[in-house]
C-alpha cells in the first residue's frame, strides 16, 4: 500500500486532495498548499459528519476548535490541524511571508509529510482500526514535464492556469527580494520581469476557458506584466471573472469598490456586497476589508467581528489589526493579553508592523510577553530588510549602544544611525537628532580611555560614520 491508497482508505475525497497537492509540491507549491489547505477543511467536514456536529461558519478556525471543544479530536490533532492550516494559508500570498521559491518548495514538502501524520492520528477515528502500513512514493520528478506538456501539446487551460500562477508566484518573491535593503551585489535585478511576462501569456492562453485565467489576465493587464498597463481592460475582466464567481476576483472588485480605483469609483454598497460573498467562501482577505468597511462606517462590532475571522483564518494584516482592536477595546471587552498574543501571531507570520511593535515590547518592556532578545533582533532586521523602516534602525541602534541585545556594538549602532538620517521624515529626525549626539559623546568619551587597539579602530570607525553628514 501506498501512501495514496492509505489516504483512500479514509477518504476518496481526501486521497485526490492528496494527490493535486503532492503532484504540485515542486512545480507549483503554492497550489499545492492551497489543496494542502482544502485538504484540512474536508477531514474537518468529515470528523464533523461521523459525530452529527454541524459548523457554525465557513472559517477552518473555527472548525478545529469546535471539534477541540466538543472534544471529537484531541489536542495532538488539534495542533496538527492548526500546523497544516497555518501552512495552507502561506500559499495564497507567498510573498507576504518573505518566502523564496526554494523555502516554498520546502515547505510544501514538509506539509506533504504533515497531512500522512495526520491521518495516522484520525485514522481510528474515522475507520475504527489502527492505522495500516504503507509505503511513501517519493515525489514525482516528472510532475512539472507532464504539466508542461498538458498545457503546450493539449491545450489544457488547467494546466496553462497553473503554469502561469508558478511563474506569478516566482515573480513576487523575486521582486520583494529585489526590493529589500541588502547589499547590491546579493541580489540580481530584474528577475521577476521574465516571470511576469511567462505568467501573463500563460493566462491569456487559458483565459477563454479557464475564470480564475481570466482573473489573473486581468490582474497581468491592470499592472503591466508585460508593456503599459491596460487598466479598463484589466478591470473588465476581473469584473467578469467575480460575476462567474471566481471568490479572488470577488474580493479585489470588493476592494476596487471600498477605495475607488481606475475607472471603478468607490462605492460602499457594491463593496459590501462583493466583500460579503467573497468573505462567505472564507476569503481571508475580503473578510479582513469587510472590517475595514465597518470600521469606516462605525460599525466597531461587525468590524470586529469580520477582522477576527481573518485573523482566525491566518491573514497576518488582519491578526495585527485584531490586536489593535482588543488593545483600545474597539467593538470588543479588552484584553491586552488576546492582543498580545495576536500580535505575536500576525509577528511569526512575517506582518511588518507586527513584528515591529513585538521586537520593540520585548526590548522595552520587562514583563512583555515572551520575550527573546535574539528573536526581537531577528524581528527588526527583517523589518529593516523588507521594510525599510527607519523606526526599526532607530531601535537596533539603540540596542546595539545600550547592551540589551548582549553585546555592545558602537560601529553598527552608528551605521543604522547613518543610514536612518539618510531616510528619515521631519518626526523622525527630531528622534534621531539626540540619539546621534549622544553615540557620539559616548564613543569620543570611550576613545580618550581606551587602551585597546582593536577597540580604539572600531571606535574610530564609529567616529568616522557620525561625522559623515552626507
Amino acid at each position: 500500500m501506498n501512501d495514496i491508497e492509505f489516504v483512500a482508505g479514509v477518504s476518496e475525497t481526501l486521497a485526490e486532495e492528496y494527490r493535486k497537492a503532492k503532484r504540485y509540491v515542486d512545480e507549483v507549491p503554492t497550489q499545492s498548499l492551497l489543496h494542502v489547505r482544502s485538504f484540512a477543511h474536508r477531514l474537518t467536514t468529515l470528523l464533523a459528519a461521523q459525530a452529527l456536529v454541524t459548523f457554525e461558519g465557513p472559517n477552518l478556525y473555527d472548525h478545529i476548535e469546535q471539534l477541540n471543544q466538543q472534544r471529537l479530536i484531541d489536542v495532538r490533532i488539534t495542533r496538527a490541524l492548526h500546523r497544516i492550516r497555518a501552512d495552507g494559508n502561506r500559499g495564497a500570498h507567498p510573498e507576504k511571508y518573505h518566502l523564496e521559491q526554494a523555502q516554498l518548495q520546502q515547505l510544501a514538502r514538509k506539509a506533504i509529510r504533515d497531512l500522512l501524520k495526520l491521518v495516522e492520528l484520525v485514522y481510528p477515528l474515522l475507520r475504527r482500526q489502527d492505522a495500516p502500513a504503507y509505503q511513501f512514493d517519493e515525489f514525482d520528478a516528472m510532475g512539472g514535464r507532464e504539466l508542461c506538456f498538458r498545457a503546450v501539446m493539449e491545450d489544457d487551460s488547467e494546466a496553462q492556469y497553473l503554469l502561469g500562477m508558478s511563474f506569478k508566484s516566482q515573480a513576487l518573491m523575486a521582486r520583494q527580494q529585489e526590493q529589500a535593503l541588502q547589499p547590491e551585489e546579493n541580489v540580481p535585478k530584474q528577475q521577476a520581469i521574465p516571470y511576469l511576462a511567462k505568467a501573463a501569456y500563460w493566462f491569456s492562453q487559458a483565459a477563454a476557458h479557464d475564470s480564475r485565467a481570466k482573473f489573473e489576465h486581468g490582474v497581468a493587464l491592470l499592472h503591466g506584466y508585460v508593456g503599459a498597463a491596460d487598466v479598463a481592460a484589466g478591470q473588465q475582466l476581473i469584473r467578469d471573472a467575480a460575476e462567474a464567481g471566481v471568490v479572488d476576483a470577488m474580493a479585489l472588485l470588493g476592494y476596487f469598490y471600498l477605495v475607488g480605483s481606475g475607472d471603478i469609483t468607490a462605492d460602499i454598497a457594491q463593496a459590501e456586497k462583493y466583500l460579503t460573498a467573497a468573505a462567505a467562501q472564507e476569503h481571508a482577505e475580503a473578510m479582513a476589508n469587510l472590517g475595514v468597511l465597518y470600521y469606516k462606517q462605525g460599525d466597531l462590532a461587525a468590524a470586529y467581528h469580520n477582522i477576527a475571522q481573518a485573523a482566525k483564518s491566518g491573514y497576518p494584516h488582519a491578526q495585527y489589526h485584531l490586536s489593535l482592536m482588543l488593545a483600545r477595546g474597539e467593538g470588543c471587552q479588552q484584553d491586552l493579553s488576546a492582543s498580545e498574543q495576536w500580535l505575536a501571531e500576525a509577528a511569526e507570520q512575517g506582518q511588518l508592523d507586527a513584528m515591529l511593535a513585538r521586537a520593540q515590547h520585548m526590548l522595552n518592556q520587562e514583563q512583555a510577553f515572551g520575550s527573546d532578545m535574539s528573536q526581537a533582533e531577528s524581528y527588526l532586521r527583517q523589518v529593516i530588510r523588507y521594510g525599510h523602516s527607519v523606526p526599526a534602525m532607530i531601535e537596533l541602534a539603540i540596542a546595539l549602544t545600550d547592551g540589551s541585545l548582549g553585546r555592545i556594538d558602537v560601529v553598527e549602532a552608528a551605521a543604522w544611525l547613518k543610514l536612518a538620517r539618510g531616510r528619515a521624515n521631519e518626526h523622525e529626525q527630531q528622534v534621531l537628532q539626540p540619539l546621534w549626539q549622544s553615540l557620539a559623546q559616548q564613543v569620543a568619551r570611550v576613545l580618550a580611555l581606551s587602551k585597546d587597539k582593536a577597540e580604539q579602530r572600531s571606535l574610530r570607525r564609529a567616529q568616522e560614520l557620525l561625522a559623515d553628514q552626507s
